[in-house]
């Protein structure tokens, strides 16, 4: 990236002072033609969108929905998706990356507005554009690694993967088993600094798509964790109530994502295809448009319940929120499938860019919960069972 490059990406928007009001969707519109410039070189070289993060930084969009009070830019959650769902029309790797960090401090918004911890990330954030990093995609109810008591704290070991956002983070909430003494198998989770000890990244990301996220492994290598970092502490195995919060205020803003790349790619469908005389085109059309209003009718329902993070957590609503999340991935793939078939050969060529799009769009099946574990918890539900069966 030259030098004239990068200035011309980060003034692109000006910044708003901290605690002044952000649009986010107006920024995405202003830096996304950019953006998908640049997309190209991202899928074909697996490099890290770092210059779509430092634009997006100048322009405060890291703590768009961070309060004024802490820094912040005020904006809802309903807004951040939307604007999510817009960046995924430019670059679906930006856009995935950026939700990752955006769960985690909708995540922080929600417990500090109902009495728990979440102002310290809120303010890093708002005060520092800190990016957070999730490291709990795959880690679910068990969660991996192993920790090791010592004086002040614990001992951390571990290897995290899918971290999206990792060349840019600055901070990783993760979480890791430990077996206390009395009360046994337990999760804690907590906040690691990057710069922390013993923290590493294993540059190993080369997927089948999504391949600007940067989503690299991280490596825990006697790290150490202060006792007073421990924001929860829940039993192994078992379905705890943290969900309800996570569920409902993450899977919204990440499956904005791939609403919109069901978006892009009928855009690029309807553009290809206009004026083709074959009626098999119509009729493939009229399919794709079907699986895309599915897409999201099931999106904005998401958006709605989550009610702009007012709502009550409850294994029902998180129950709501994965049926639709797979409602949402599997009519988005159907979406860009459709779009491939109704352009015909010539969607198979990269610069219609519907063979990246539906390469990108398989990555939905992978978020928590996959769609068959999806249906064992709605099954489970609908039995009047908890939703997971506990480890024993």
């Amino acid at each position: 990236m030259t030098a004239s490059t990068t200035t011309a990406t980060t003034t692109a928007v000006s910044a708003a002072p901290a605690g002044a009001r952000i649009d986010c969707l107006k920024i995405v519109h202003k830096l996304g033609p950019a953006f998908a410039k640049r997309a190209a070189a991202h899928v074909d070289d697996d490099n890290f969108v770092a210059e779509n993060y430092a634009a997006l930084k100048t322009a405060r969009f890291f703590s768009a929905l961070v309060p004024a009070e802490f820094g912040g830019g005020g904006a809802t959650h309903g807004e951040m998706c939307r604007a999510l769902r817009a960046l995924a029309g430019y670059c679906p790797s930006t856009a995935l990356a950026v939700s990752m960090h955006q769960h985690l401090v909708a995540a922080a918004l929600f417990n500090h507005r109902n009495g728990r911890p979440g102002a310290k990330l809120l303010e890093a954030v708002g005060g520092k554009e800190l990016v957070a990093v999730s490291t709990g995609a795959a880690d679910w109810l068990a969660s991996n690694g192993s920790m090791t008591k010592v004086e002040g704290g614990f001992r951390l070991d571990a290897r995290k993967i899918f971290a999206s956002g990792t060349p840019a983070g600055a901070m990783l909430v993760t979480s890791a088993p430990y077996e206390d003494p009395k009360e046994g198998w337990q999760v804690l989770h907590f906040p690691v600094p990057f710069s922390a000890e013993g923290v590493s990244i294993e540059e190993n990301w080369r997927a089948m798509g999504m391949r600007g996220t940067g989503s690299h492994t991280v490596v825990f290598k006697d790290v150490f964790v202060p006792e007073a970092a421990v924001a929860l502490r829940r039993p192994r195995g078992n379905f705890h109530g943290v969900w309800n919060i996570v569920l409902t205020v993450a899977m919204p803003l990440i499956m904005s994502v791939y609403a919109g790349i069901a978006e892009a790619a009928a855009a690029i469908a309807r553009e290809k295809a206009k004026g083709r005389p074959d009626p098999s085109t119509a009729y493939l059309l009229g399919e794709m448009e079907n699986a895309l209003t599915t897409a999201q009718l099931a999106h904005d329902s998401m958006v709605a319940l989550a009610n702009d993070l007012d709502f009550q957590p409850a294994n029902e609503m998180a129950n709501a929120i994965l049926i639709r999340k797979s409602i949402v991935a599997r009519a988005a793939l159907a979406t860009v499938e459709k779009a491939m078939e109704a352009v015909g050969g010539g969607s198979y060529f990269r610069v219609n860019r519907l063979e990246q799009l539906l390469r990108d769009v398989h990555a939905a099946q992978f978020h928590p919960l996959p769609e068959k574990k999806q249906q064992m918890f709605t099954g489970r539900m609908s039995q009047g069972l908890d939703p997971v069966q506990a480890l024993a």
